[in-house]
């Protein structure tokens, strides 16, 4: 059992999807109508889903960044919607310290944040409002990350940074405990680098905290496989599994029934060899 604060979570989990946007990469437009958007995260939960993610902005490479105003309007009216039909948590995925705040008010427990705490307020709202965070690497910024990602030793600077981020949250009062680490698949990286960052995560588990992975669906499944983005489910469950094995705590995916279900069978296989 991960405990997070009140946030008590069956590890290995799943964290299910939830974009209200229209332009993500790979359900853009789907879910961006508020009573499609309700249920679909009825249906995650059904589905097992420990907790569902909601986010407002795109962060696919080449995306924009989205007004303030505009992200609050997309996401507080769902984070609302699917509070009064669920008691599954919810988290936020924003990196907007005032959408932290105001999602947290509607009904959501958990930040899960793709600049790590970086933006303008953002540290300083996660330690105001005291509920477990979600820190993640990306090199670069969404817009420009895919264009030339570099490294010396993908897995030692990403856990480098992680540290780093670890620590300069602590600083402004976010309990360590608290603390969820991403490495952040395709955020900056070759499909080289996404490789090897899954095949290492047990040296990405920095001070002890538990660590999050998002390969759902992502180009570099497809690269691997030569399926477009619809068709990359099958992939997306076996990279879940091999993150679990390697360690990974939370799994974030689209495909949450499938995904459930094959990480079912991988922790019963774990706890016998244990």
């Amino acid at each position: 059992m991960l405990t997070l604060g009140p946030l008590q979570i069956a590890a290995p989990a799943v964290m299910g999807i939830l974009n209200v946007t229209p332009d993500s990469f790979s359900d853009g437009g789907h879910f961006d109508n508020l009573n499609i958007a309700i249920r679909q995260a009825a249906t995650m939960a059904e589905e097992g889903a420990f907790l569902i993610d909601i986010g407002g902005e795109s962060t696919r490479p080449g995306a924009a960044s989205v007004p303030e105003q505009e992200e609050l309007d997309r996401v507080i009216p769902v984070v609302e919607a699917v509070r009064s039909i669920t008691d599954v948590a919810i988290s936020v995925d924003t990196s907007k310290a005032v959408v932290m705040r105001e999602a947290i008010a509607a009904g959501a427990c958990m930040i899960n944040d793709v600049a790590a705490l970086r933006g303008d307020g953002a540290m300083q709202a996660a330690a105001d409002l005291g509920v477990p965070v979600c820190l993640m690497h990306m090199q670069g910024k969404p817009r420009t990350m895919q264009e030339r990602p570099h490294y010396d030793d993908v897995v030692a600077e990403v856990a480098a940074f992680l540290d780093e981020r670890i620590g300069a949250c602590v600083e402004v009062g976010v309990a360590e405990d608290m603390i969820i680490v991403d490495p952040g698949f395709g955020f900056g990286k070759t499909h080289v680098h996404n490789v090897e960052l899954l095949a290492n995560l047990r040296q990405l588990r920095v001070r002890e905290r538990p660590v999050l992975v998002g390969v759902s669906r992502k180009s570099t499944l497809g690269k691997l496989t030569d399926r477009e983005v619809h068709e990359r489910m099958p992939a997306s469950v076996a990279a879940a599994v091999m993150a679990v094995v390697n360690g990974a705590s939370i799994i974030r995916a689209h495909d949450v029934q499938a995904t459930v279900d094959a990480l079912k069978v991988a922790r019963a296989i774990i706890e016998a060899s244990e």
